[in-house]
């Protein structure tokens, strides 16, 4: 295997780890999973290229389990510090390009930040944010953070709107951007009065909380 982009090694395989691990390779990634325990590896072990029992504390088994050759690593091991920051350490030792990890601290952001981590990600945090606006907001049924205070939200559409069409929800008032429609699987575009809006559409819209909060307040 030739390093490239789309091989992935995910060093703990807990509940997240294995999770990311297993969509990695639904999506036709190559993936390495790593964990000390066998119990961890061995149900996902049909469903990913390699899934070895290894320490990624030591760098010598990375680089014989083919890890050099992977582009990108998650460590996703968050309870222990030591054996986060060392299999960290270690994928940058073995030539990971890319490393993404997880933390559950503020020091351990901080550690993992010093030691060049590309990104340190908190699931429970983020997923945390994510279930709150939903719940604050029943007509929310995802949003992405796109930066500097913009997100992009997928709205369900309420009852009734149906049959009203896009021009008629007047965005501009409300400083939000339509991206689109989606209808099923199927993407509409953002054609204006040209789409009749069904109460089971979807509806992505890009704008900073406040405007988009006062959008769904007006429906």
């Amino acid at each position: 295997m030739s390093k490239k982009h789309g091989s992935f090694v995910v060093v703990g395989l807990g509940n997240f780890g294995s999770t990311v691990a297993t969509e990695l390779a639904r999506f036709e990634n190559y993936v390495i999973g790593i964990d000390r325990d066998d119990a961890r590896v061995g149900p996902i072990a049909e469903h990913l290229n390699q899934a070895l029992i290894l320490d990624a504390r030591d760098d010598d088994a990375l680089r014989d389990a083919g890890v050099s050759e992977c582009s990108t690593g998650l460590v996703a091991m968050g309870t222990d510090l030591e054996s986060s920051v060392l299999a960290t350490m270690n994928l940058k030792l073995v030539g990971v390009e890319t490393i993404w990890a997880k933390a559950t601290s503020k020091t351990h952001h901080r550690i993992l930040s010093r030691l060049g981590v590309d990104r340190v990600i908190h699931p429970e945090v983020e997923v945390g944010r994510q279930v709150a606006q939903m719940l604050h907001n029943p007509l929310v049924r995802d949003f992405v953070t796109v930066g500097n205070g913009y997100h992009v939200v997928n709205l369900t559409i309420p009852k009734e709107l149906n049959e009203r069409s896009l021009d008629d929800l007047n965005f501009g008032k409300f400083d939000l951007r339509c991206v689109g429609v989606m209808r099923g699987t199927e993407f509409l575009g953002q054609q204006g009065d040209e789409i009749v809006l069904h109460s089971d559409d979807r509806l992505l819209l890009l704008g900073r909380r406040p405007d988009l909060r006062n959008f769904t307040s007006s429906l």
